[in-house]
């Protein structure tokens, strides 16, 4: 209590402070700040109280004392509290979030990337689509069409002087009509309009002179001839170019190898402008012995195709990739294959408008870096009736949007694969794992060997060969790779009348005796009067001792040599010899 003068007390409490050592010690053991001392001045803490050193107690003299609970970890000695603004812990927990930051800006940017390539392979499909420009003789002629001198144009003829009629401006119109004409020749505007007319006149009026008398000047006449000479040139190349052309097509309508393939390859060139940033080269050879065409199609390389639907940011910040199913992949490189391999074949078939080819065999090849030999993933073995029944200009559209495949369709439901299909065509399952398929026919020499004709080249060759022969309406019961089985009809008085079953086939093995037994039930069951059994290879004894007796001798043979020389008999070109 305080006390006034008096010695009375005034109602207010007085509080005995402790010392300064013991105050400290009390609040630091509380875990609380220490305030201003009722003076208004901070309590200092002298160096004993900082060592535990006091009379009122505390840690004491034998070692720091505890922090007490709830003290902060901020103290002297201790580390900072997790989250503390301005402490070590925000520090670290701040770059964390940065870090996380840009790892999600990383993955959406690869991404985007992915998405890009994905969005190019639509567009290649979209282009691959698109109908090829037919690449004729009709449409390569040039057309030449004269330049007229300048000083002969439409109106040089009738170009007379100019007159003052032509460029005088109309009067103008007078406000007052009782007026007279001097009133309307005062106005401003049209004294300059008037001013003008009379130099346009004048200009023109020189510029006529000039001409006329420039006309027959030897400048003039120099120009003109210079004129006539390069018009006179360029109906030349025009005429040279035409008449150049018109030679190739005569000797591609005499089915000559070079002209034929110049023809094949300038079309195929040009089927290649809509995706120029594609590389798809094809080459041609043409076989006169079969009048076949074989193309060699380069295929894009096998990275083209995406191999990843995009990334994604895992829960320890790691960017991963998100890989694409290898089936989905497979069937995008592969719907790609199909879309070049049908412009090709396109190109090919509607060039050819003096039906010269009889078939075309393409085969695509995959040309890898460091690989000795390329891979053959696609090849067709089509005839001209083939080409002729199947659409071979690619789809329209050639993908769909769909809300669950996105924007690439099956691969059993792709149009251009199923046209392929139609036309028999090999296509490798899986274009990654590297499963190759046996080429058709290879683009070797222009007389190839027996071995090296594809299916529809041999049916063609015998067809080629027993037609010209004398052995009419042919038709074909069976084909395979090895040979094929046909009937055919004879006229009377021919190398071959009556009616044939020919059997041909192509191989090293020699033909036994049970095929002749074979081919003599068919002609029985043909109601035919002959069987012609036909070999590239040779016969065994047995089947030509066979042959040679009374109940066969209704079949005839014909082996490897016999083949060579009705090629060279009746094709006018020689089969080469094979193994």
């Amino acid at each position: 209590m305080q006390y006034s003068a008096d010695g009375q007390s005034d109602g207010a409490a007085t509080v005995q402070f402790p010392q300064p050592g013991f105050l400290a010690s009390v609040f630091r053991d509380l875990g609380a700040d220490q305030g201003p001392d009722p003076d208004g001045g901070a309590t200092a803490r002298t160096e004993s109280d900082r060592q535990g050193e006091g009379p009122a107690g505390g840690p004491g003299a034998d070692g720091p004392a505890a922090p007490a609970p709830g003290a902060t970890a901020g103290g002297p000695g201790g580390p900072a509290a997790p989250g503390t603004p301005g402490r070590p812990d925000s520090a670290d927990s701040g770059d964390a979030v940065a870090e996380h930051a840009r790892a999600a800006a990383l993955t959406h940017h690869r991404t985007v990337t992915v998405q890009a390539e994905h969005d190019r392979l639509a567009d290649l499909l979209r282009r691959a689509a698109l109908p090829v420009s037919a690449m004729d003789f009709e449409s390569q002629l040039r057309h030449y069409a004269p330049r007229p001198y300048p000083a002969d144009g439409p109106d040089a003829a009738e170009e007379s002087e100019p007159r003052w009629e032509d460029f005088a401006p109309d009067e103008p119109a007078a406000a007052d009509p009782e007026s007279g004409p001097s009133r309307r020749l005062l106005d401003s505007g049209y004294q300059r309009e008037l001013a003008q007319a009379r130099l346009a006149h004048q200009r023109a009026l020189r510029e006529w002179r000039t001409r006329r008398a420039e006309a027959g000047s030897p400048a003039a006449d120099e120009s003109r001839r210079a004129h006539e000479a390069v018009e006179e040139a360029r109906a030349r190349a025009v005429r040279e170019y035409n008449e150049s052309l018109e030679e190739c097509r005569r000797a591609y309508r005499l089915a000559e190898p070079a002209a034929v393939e110049s023809l094949l390859e300038r079309a195929l060139a040009a089927a290649e402008t809509a995706t120029q940033d594609l590389p798809a080269p094809c080459r041609a050879v043409f076989r006169p012995l079969t009048r076949t065409a074989v193309l060699d199609l380069d295929l894009p390389p096998l990275d083209l195709v995406p191999s990843l639907t995009g990334y994604r940011l895992a829960p320890d910040g790691d960017i991963v990739p998100v890989p694409r199913p290898p089936a989905d992949r497979a069937t995008d490189y592969l719907r790609l294959v199909a879309r070049l391999a049908l412009r090709a074949l396109q190109a090919a078939d509607a060039v050819d408008t003096d039906e010269i080819l009889a078939g075309v065999v393409l085969n695509g090849w995959l040309r890898e870096p460091g690989t000795a030999e390329p891979l053959c993933l696609l090849s067709v073995d089509a005839d001209r009736d083939a080409l002729a029944r199947t659409r071979l200009l690619p789809p329209e559209t050639p993908y769909e949007e769909r809300d669950d495949e996105g924007v690439y369709a099956d691969a059993e439901q792709d149009e251009a694969l199923v046209r392929l299909r139609q036309l028999g065509a090999a296509v490798t399952p899986d274009p990654y794992a590297r499963a190759s398929v046996e080429p058709a026919a290879q683009a070797g020499a222009a007389v190839p060997a027996a071995p090296d004709l594809s299916a529809n080249e041999f049916a063609q060759l015998v067809r080629d060969l027993l037609t010209r022969g004398g052995l009419a309406e042919w038709s074909v019961r069976l084909r395979g790779p090895a040979g094929l089985v046909a009937t055919g009809e004879g006229a009377p008085g021919s190398a071959l009348p009556g009616r044939w079953v020919v059997w041909a086939s192509r191989g090293t093995e020699p033909v036994t005796v049970e095929q002749i037994e074979t081919l003599a039930e068919a002609v029985s069951e043909e109601s035919a009067e002959r069987g012609l059994r036909l070999t590239t290879g040779r016969f065994s004894d047995e089947a030509l001792d066979l042959t040679a007796e009374e109940s066969h001798r209704h079949i005839h043979l014909v082996d490897g040599d016999g083949v060579r020389e009705l090629a060279r008999t009746h094709l006018g070109l020689p089969l080469a010899a094979g193994l």
